[in-house]
């Protein structure tokens, strides 16, 4: 057996696709939960799932009873080389689109190499043709219940992201360790996994493929998974054995709770992308300070939904999250998005305290002369209407010129919200 993977068939081959949707309304015919798989008397259900997981990250992954966010249904359709067996949906609202949600569909690829299946899924040059056609195709699939965006909506990706396990037979020895050592060629069917390509695809320099496998969780000796930008793979380093093998609780755990963990890395990375539009549009129109309360409110309900980088008290999906953080930068982006934001509050407090100065000016400048000349007329014992209207005609012309003055200018620059003079 060579070290190209693309003509390995493995012994379990699994992928799950995930693709944003558009979800209209909750789907009441499905199943409230995430879709629970069973090995050995050990079921995901939304249950087991949560003892997993801290509670903040569960209600973001699976909602409440009260407000649920996931829902199941089962499936049994297979087309050439894909069986689906169930797809899931995960409602993912953010403040300016709140249909907003992601669907999971859970494949067992048969008959042909995995890696096949994947290039074909990202359509690169010369795979086969994309097996999501016919009863795969998501319209299909999800008709009455939602729809797939379109390229030009908000979170549209070009591809789905993958999430795929492989494990290997006895004879596929490159994937498997030789005395306890990792064959270097494991970590590169690993990245082609992941990436969705071959060596035709992406010719990969010997002395880059540290640098790309750099981020490899090792889960353990038995197995080890790659988390890139547009895929996740999932490795075994000692031959299947079957049913009964330890990979049967493998399965279970990418198809579960650490597929989870990618969820809602996805979900964090959609969050911050549109938070990043907004910050973009913050100067777009007059309302400033309105926009910048939306934005801070809008930062915040993330914040406290959403943004975890600590999961649970287990280590491999955390170390999953924070691999795909990494990918896409986002706690540095979130932190970018965080200091941009106080900067667009100071200077919202900047010019209100400018305006609430100016308006302070104004009165000062309206009540000084009026107050002034009434005080004179009052010493004086002057009661005469005529000689009050006089005054009232001075304190007028004398605020009219006040205005005039530079002090004055500076007054009502600051009442609206403009440069002051000179500048």
């Amino acid at each position: 057996m060579t070290t190209e993977i693309g003509s390995a068939i493995g012994v379990r081959q699994s992928v799950s696709l995930i693709v944003p949707i558009r979800l209209p309304a909750d789907p009441e015919s499905w199943t409230e939960g995430p879709l629970p798989f069973e090995v050995g008397g050990h079921r995901t259900d939304v249950a087991t799932r949560q003892t997993y997981f801290a509670h903040a990250a569960g209600r973001a992954l699976y909602g409440t009873p009260e407000r649920p966010r996931r829902w199941h249904r089962f499936f049994d359709v297979t087309h050439e080389s894909l069986h689906l067996h169930g797809m899931e949906i995960l409602h993912t609202p953010t403040a300016v689109h709140p249909r907003h949600a992601l669907a999971v569909l859970h494949f067992t690829v048969r008959s042909a190499a995995l890696l096949d299946v994947l290039r074909a899924l990202g359509h690169r040059a010369g795979a086969g043709s994309d097996p999501l056609t016919g009863p795969l195709a998501p319209d299909t699939l999800l008709s009455g219940i939602a729809s797939p965006v379109t390229a030009d909506s908000p979170f549209a990706t070009a591809h789905p992201y993958t999430v795929a396990f492989l494990t290997p037979g006895s004879t596929e020895t490159p994937a498997l360790r030789s005395g306890g050592v990792l064959p270097a060629a494991a970590d590169r069917w690993l990245w082609a996994l992941a990436s969705r390509s071959n060596e035709a695809d992406f010719p990969t320099a010997p002395e880059q493929l540290p640098t790309q496998t750099e981020h490899a969780v090792r889960i353990s000796a038995d197995w080890s998974a790659l988390v890139l930008r547009h895929g996740a793979a999932f490795l075994g380093h000692r031959p299947d054995r079957g049913d009964g093998d330890f990979y049967d609780f493998a399965a279970l755990h990418v198809r579960s709770v650490y597929l989870d963990a990618l969820l809602l890395g996805i979900v964090q990375r959609d969050h911050i992308d549109e938070l990043t539009d907004e910050l973009s549009g913050v100067f777009d129109g007059p309302g400033l300070a309105r926009r910048v309360t939306a934005l801070e409110r809008n930062i915040a309900g993330f914040r406290s939904t959403y943004w975890r980088q600590h999961l649970t008290a287990h280590g491999p999906a955390n170390e999953l999250l924070l691999a795909y953080h990494a990918q896409y930068r986002l706690p540095t982006r979130f932190e970018e998005i965080l200091a941009e934001a106080a900067d667009y509050s100071r200077l919202v407090q900047t010019q209100d305290g400018q305006q609430i100065a100016g308006a302070l000016g104004v009165l000062a400048i309206l009540g000084l002369p009026l107050g002034t000349a009434l005080s004179i007329l009052q010493v004086l014992g002057d009661d005469d209407p005529g000689h009050l209207l006089v005054a009232l005609g001075v304190a007028l012309v004398a605020t009219a010129a006040a205005f005039t003055t530079r002090y004055g200018r500076l007054v009502l620059a600051s009442l609206r919200g403009g440069p002051t003079p000179g500048e």
